[in-house]
């Protein structure tokens, strides 16, 4: 594709464009709320953001309708009224206060992570960076951009990619038709918030998994500061330039971002460059229709350093798999997403819908030489309801997504990193419709009762156009119900309660199955779907100077997508009878100290941040594996910070991260991981304003340790299944936008 093959002169010449969008879009800013008002859920930034212009109001009688609408029960008149002046700058992207309130609005375990939470403080180049402080969230980088990523234990079985946790990017889907998502297309500096949906919480994309969904969401040329400049170098010969421009003129709004980054990496073989874009533009017919397209555009080129024994992990931690240079093996990744979505408000609803397309070209030389071509496709239509009825509040909130696709794939022999041979050759074509109602009744001002189903028809089809080794082909079908219900009490303004049980039911990718010597042959049409019903409670709280959250969750699930079985070394995945998923989720942040050499209004600060996740992922009575710990997860992580935050911008402070015990690696239970602390240090100047730097060390004690590991049933002390972690490296960074 013309597009893919010139990605680098199209970035060079995006950044241009970028530039001059600046002149042609003379920027008004939209409203925005005040940083201290907006932290995510347990991160409070360094920084308290300015406040901006506040827009013309357009009608009085149709905004108090929508700002009845958005709020939840319970929230104060003058809040309320704020809103109700304050027009949104865009119908389709959210303010992060508008997010924060609709995120709240589940009665479960979610999160909302602002940009002001990391952007300016790490250098935000790993998924980790953006999720290290959201409990539940296991997040362990393996080389490059690529991060082992598991929500309450989804997709531990997955060694490769990303299964069981469902990715979008502004609500259009990141993740493949049949399940797989990669993190090489995620650029942590695009973002203005991200919202994390736990499990079954995740309905309303129709997301259908264990772990649910995450939706990285890019600002509009409506926001404020939408153009910028950053550089960031580092450790290991990372760098990396990042520039932003946007801007609204009348009915048109223009956003675009860009960045370039490379690095040498720790590990030898681990060296990795990207090229990456994002853009939107967007149109208001009205105030209450606006119409928005996006671009994505993504190049990736990384080595793979691969997985080595235990042994080697932590006396040779640079060292990479002698297998893995020999056949240079590396994951490149070229890819193009267009989307549109358009938004109608009417007084007390509001219709969201859109469509969008794909193109991605994996060329990914491992044990084989991978080309696998991805088109996906699909739609989707949203109805938001908020009115009262017979002097009550209902909220119903109801949709269908469509996500299709197909990978034309062909593996080829590796002869040290070029193609040879054809080996196999296949067209798998997956289909996904699901259809999703959730109503929440307040039958008290403050307390809702919420109840909803989705309903997922998926199918998956393979062609076999390689039959020299015996046709493959294939196809399954599967109709599931997904029911929910729950409670959700806004006991103040300020703190909520919640409870729910829901079901997930989980479709299998192609890469699910069995064969080899020595083990049953299950192909991927005998794999079973994943289902989950899972019991939730909760309650979380926002203050100025304090926050947390706390949540127990259990998940009973039948035919998980587990590790039974492994053929040369390589895990084989296929479903277990019955497992068990529990754990709990705790965040806190807290000024522990302030008024220490600044008194008045604006005093100084020691904020502290805490997130701590419990896990307990277990065979349920096994007929092999007994009531065996799952293996992939610790049992306990904690994440902590302590930063000292002057009124003028400035902050310092120490962080912590700890893995107290080692984790099982096989299902066997018989190899482990090691525990480990990590400590760091970082400071920095962000006052809200238009400069921001920082100066952030990292694994400081130059500790050794084992970051992730592949999962497999049974190990010896010489299976090489585990990534050492990175040593110690600084970064610095410096971002200036207006």
């Amino acid at each position: 594709m013309p597009c893919l093959r010139s990605l680098r002169s199209v970035h060079a010449r995006c950044i241009l464009l970028a530039s001059v969008s600046i002149l042609a879009f003379p920027h008004t800013s939209g409203a925005q709320v005040s940083r201290s008002e907006l932290p995510s859920v347990i991160v409070e930034a360094p920084q308290q953001k300015r406040a901006a212009r506040v827009r013309p109001q357009r009608d009085a009688v149709r905004s108090a309708r929508v700002a009845r609408s958005a709020r939840p029960a319970g929230l104060p008149q003058q809040a309320a009224s704020v809103q109700g002046a304050r027009v949104p700058g865009s119908l389709t992207v959210l303010t992060a206060q508008q997010a924060l309130t609709e995120i709240n609005q589940t009665p479960g375990g979610v999160a909302l992570v602002t940009a002001e939470s990391y952007r300016n403080s790490t250098p935000a180049n790993t998924i980790k960076d953006v999720l290290d402080y959201v409990p539940g969230v296991f997040a362990q980088p393996k080389w490059g951009d690529d991060t082992r990523l598991s929500i309450r234990g989804s997709g531990l079985s997955r060694n490769f990619h990303l299964r069981g946790v469902q990715l979008y990017m502004d609500g259009i889907p990141i993740s493949t038709a049949d399940g797989y998502g990669d993190f090489q297309e995620i650029d942590p500096t695009a973002y203005k918030y991200v919202e994390v949906y736990k499990g079954g919480n995740a309905l309303q994309f129709g997301a259908n998994s264990l772990g649910g969904a995450i939706n990285f969401v890019t600002p509009s040329g409506r926001d404020s500061f939408p153009n910028g400049v950053s550089f960031d170098v580092g450790g290991f010969g990372f760098k990396r330039l990042q520039a932003n421009a946007g801007g609204a003129n009348g009915p048109w709004d223009g956003f675009v971002t860009a960045s370039t980054q490379a690095a040498d990496g720790f590990r030898d073989h681990s060296f990795g460059s990207s090229n990456r874009l994002s853009g939107n533009f967007g149109y208001q017919f009205s105030p209450d229709v606006e119409t928005r397209f996006y671009l994505n555009a993504n190049e990736v080129r990384q080595r793979i350093p691969g997985t080595v024994t235990k042994a080697s992990a932590l006396t040779d931690p640079e060292a990479a798999a002698p297998a893995n240079v020999a056949m240079d093996q590396q994951r490149n990744i070229d890819t193009v997403r267009l989307a549109n979505k358009t938004t109608v408000r009417f007084d007390d609803t509001k219709l969201e819908f859109g469509a969008f397309g794909l193109d991605r070209h994996l060329m990914h030389p491992i044990f084989q030489w991978l080309d696998y071509r991805y088109k996906d496709y699909g739609g989707f239509a949203k109805v938001t309801d908020d009115r009262t009825i017979g002097g009550f509040r209902n909220r119903l909130v109801a949709g269908v997504y469509v996500l299709n696709g197909s990978i034309a794939n062909q593996q080829f022999a590796n002869l040290a990193g070029q193609k040879g041979r054809l080996l196999s050759s296949s067209i798998d074509r997956s289909e996904n419709a699901s259809v999703y109602v959730e109503d929440s009744f307040y039958f008290l001002p403050g307390v809702a009762m919420i109840a909803g189903t989705q309903f997922l028809y998926a199918t998956r089809n393979r062609q076999d156009r390689f039959l020299g080794d015996g046709d493959q082909s294939g196809a399954t079908r599967f109709n599931l119900w997904s029911p929910k219900a729950g409670l959700l009490w806004q006991i103040d303004p300020t703190w909520q309660a919640f409870a729910n049980v829901s079901r997930s039911a989980e479709v299998p990718s192609f890469g699910e199955s069995s064969i080899g010597p020595g083990i049953p042959t299950i192909p991927f049409t005998s794999i079973r779907a994943q289902i989950a019903t899972t019991y939730e409670v909760g309650t979380r709280m926002r203050r100025p100077d304090y926050a947390w959250e706390l949540t127990a969750y259990r998940a009973n699930i039948r035919d998980e997508l587990q590790c039974l079985y492994s053929a040369f070394g390589n895990c084989n995945v296929t479903n277990a009878d019955r497992t068990l998923h529990q754990g709990i989720e705790a965040g806190a942040g807290a000024a522990i100290f302030r008024d220490i050499f600044v008194n008045g209004s604006a005093p100084d600060k020691v904020w502290l941040n805490v997130s701590y996740t419990f896990n307990d992922f277990r065979f349920d009575r096994d007929p092999v594996f007994g009531d065996n710990q799952l293996p992939g997860a610790p049992r306990h992580y904690l994440r902590a910070e302590l930063l000292y935050k002057h009124p003028t911008g400035l902050y310092v402070g120490p962080n912590v991260e700890w893995v107290p015990q080692g984790y099982f690696v096989d299902s066997m239970n018989t190899l482990k991981t090691e525990p480990y602390a990590l400590l760091g240090l970082k400071a920095g100047f962000d006052n809200g304003g238009p400069l921001s730097a920082y100066v952030e060390g990292r694994n400081l004690t130059n500790k050794t340790y084992i970051a992730s590991a592949s999962i497999i049933d049974r190990a010896t002390a010489t299976s090489p299944l585990f990534e050492p972690g990175t040593g110690r490296a600084v970064y610095a960074g410096i971002r200036y936008r207006w």
